[in-house]
């Protein structure tokens, strides 16, 4: 048990040692310069992010599907294929209504002679405006049932309604189609919609033309760009959350509906000073860096207060406390003191690893002067 108390007490005293030597100008006994890795501070485009998942649609898409009780006789389209609007996708038997059709374009050219015949005699006072009413009369009833038999005929053709790619075919020639029963799909997959929602505390920041980053696990590391185009008018009651759609071109066609994607929207760009975040030495509620100051050959670092602003990978926003081109301290921060002399054993630039860092200077570290 006293071994117990000792050892406790012990590192008790070690730690109420240790802890001033950091936040006290020197303190601590000088043992030499002490060995740092430093970075210069500079600006760097840096944007806000808020993170979601959201599930891709195509930009029009439509389930094809009969209207009338026919017999297929013509099927145009692959599985996957490509085609544009107007393309006769299917056919299906219109040869009493082609009959039909002829017979009333026939009956409509009657009826338009007779309504002509009569105009100059109408003109001339050898006819009744009653009689030319009536021809006119009988001229659009024809009409009229030769546009409902064109119509018919239509039912039985049905066509690409815009440009697009076929999905699943599920019918073949001499198929009985029945109304409502599917043909095959069509997505227009030019341009995708990225529908995905959003904890309503951050509804100040959607707005059309915000800028968003797309991933999927199936494309690996590969981001897709895109931007907001609207927000749903509701926020749901119970999930406190809100719908918003994105744009996203997909002009290689490599996107399909229905996809799972993590969504990161972009915000307030700004550039901005960042530092590496292995640089920040917190204390109590206050955030310092040690800063590196140059003079008669020699080095010392100075701690200095800094007011951090939003964080990213490895990296955190400096809003005030240091200016462009000052040397920071990334490593070696534990050992330092105000005031303390250092020397500079590398420059991280490009978050190196530490060992490759640590090896910049080793030609030199014999008699630390440049040969």
């Amino acid at each position: 048990m006293k071994n117990i108390i000792f050892a406790s007490l012990f590192c008790l005293t070690a730690g109420a040692m240790a802890i001033p030597a950091m936040a006290q100008p020197g303190g601590g006994k000088a043992r030499g310069p002490q060995p740092v890795i430093v970075v210069v501070a500079k600006k760097d485009n840096f944007v806000d992010s808020i993170e979601a998942l959201g599930s891709l649609r195509a930009n029009e898409t439509v389930i094809l599907t009969a209207t009338v009780t026919e017999t297929v006789t013509s099927v145009n389209f692959q599985d996957g294929q490509r085609v544009e609007k107007g393309d006769a996708l299917i056919e299906m038997t219109s040869a009493e209504e082609a009959a039909e059709l002829d017979a009333e374009q026939a009956t409509v050219a009657e009826a338009k002679q007779q309504m002509e015949r009569l105009l100059p005699l109408v003109k001339s006072g050898a006819a009744s405006q009653s009689a030319l009413d009536e021809r006119r009369r009988n001229y659009d009833t024809a009409r009229a049932r030769l546009i409902g038999i064109q119509s018919r005929i239509s039912d039985r053709l049905i066509v690409a309604p815009f440009s697009g790619i076929v999905g699943l075919r599920n019918t073949s020639v001499g198929t009985v189609l029945q109304p409502g029963m599917k043909i095959t799909t069509l997505d227009d997959d030019t341009v995708m919609k990225l529908d995905f929602s959003v904890p309503s505390v951050f509804l100040p920041a959607l707005e059309p033309g915000l800028e968003i980053a797309a991933e999927s696990e199936a494309f690996g590391d590969r981001v897709f760009k895109g931007k907001i185009a609207s927000v749903d008018s509701q926020i749901d009651p119970e999930t406190r959350s809100i719908m918003a759609r994105a744009i996203i071109p997909n002009d290689d066609l490599v996107l399909k509906p229905g996809l799972l994607m993590s969504v990161e929207l972009l915000k307030n760009p700004r550039q901005v000073l960042v530092i590496p975040e292995e640089s920040i030495v917190p204390l109590a509620r206050k955030n310092y860096v040690f800063v590196i100051s140059e003079a008669e050959g020699k080095a010392t670092a100075a701690r200095r207060e800094v007011v951090i602003g939003a964080r990213r990978q490895g990296e955190v926003e400096i809003l005030s406390g240091i200016e462009e081109g000052e040397k920071i301290v990334t490593h070696g921060t534990m050992a330092l003191s105000d005031g303390a002399a250092v020397t500079i054993t590398a420059t991280e630039e490009n978050n190196e690893p530490l060992q490759e860092l640590l090896n910049q200077n080793k030609p030199a570290a014999g008699n630390g002067k440049a040969p």
